[in-house]
């Protein structure tokens, strides 16, 4: 429902998908290169919105020194708009994609090894909902899939973070806060300018299991 609302018009769809969705791109590709790599043959992507998170995730694999072999992503989404979104990224980055329209909850299932990305989504949940999803992808992270939840720094936006971050720091995870300098594609920098924003840092929280 709360993604619904978000993307309730046409200028807020015309705003994630120009604007938010490449700062997530980013942002998570940032906290991916900063972690030790692990070869995986999938990326889920649990409430991927425009297919950002997954994207960065999965293009992270090609180029450089460690190049390694580029796991398929699969977008989990409930909004028919950000799935057709995500569809268009994953052809754009040239990524063995497809998108399922399902509830995150109980979209949780891999053939492993695969990555798990809850990229600015985990929050948009009912308590109940988050309840069941932490004890399906601690299942996961036993079952040896690695997991990856990015969320803002702001601590009111998620006051459940302390719990998730005991929870995986439990199986050998970790919870990292981050501050990137940005080089933000023409496009977007115009945006953020015109929006009144300074994004010329990014910033985030993540937590991700080995």
């Amino acid at each position: 429902m709360a993604l619904g609302r978000a993307l309730s018009g046409e200028g807020k769809r015309a705003a994630f998908a120009l604007f938010y969705g490449p700062l997530h791109y980013l942002l998570t590709r940032e906290i991916i290169h900063a972690v030790p790599p692990r070869d995986l043959r999938a990326i889920v992507d649990l409430g991927c919105g425009t297919g950002a998170a997954g994207a960065a995730w999965a293009s992270a694999f090609a180029g450089g020194a460690n190049e390694r072999a580029t796991p398929s992503v699969v977008g989990i989404d409930r909004h028919p708009w950000a799935l057709t979104e995500a569809a268009s990224t994953y052809r754009a980055f040239q990524l063995d994609g497809r998108v399922r329209r399902a509830d995150l909850v109980d979209a949780v299932r891999t053939e492993g090894p695969a990555g798990i990305v809850a990229a600015f989504s985990v929050n948009e949940l009912a308590a109940d909902e988050r309840a069941r999803l932490l004890a399906r992808l601690l299942e996961r992270v036993r079952r040896g899939d690695r997991i990856l939840i990015v969320e803002p720094l702001a601590r009111s936006i998620a006051p459940w973070w302390p719990e998730w971050s005991a929870a995986f720091a439990a199986v050998g995870g970790r919870a990292d806060e981050w501050r990137f300098r940005a080089d933000l594609p023409p496009p977007v920098a115009k945006l953020d300018r015109a929006a009144g924003l300074d994004h010329r840092e990014l910033t985030g929280r993540s937590i991700i299991t080995p």
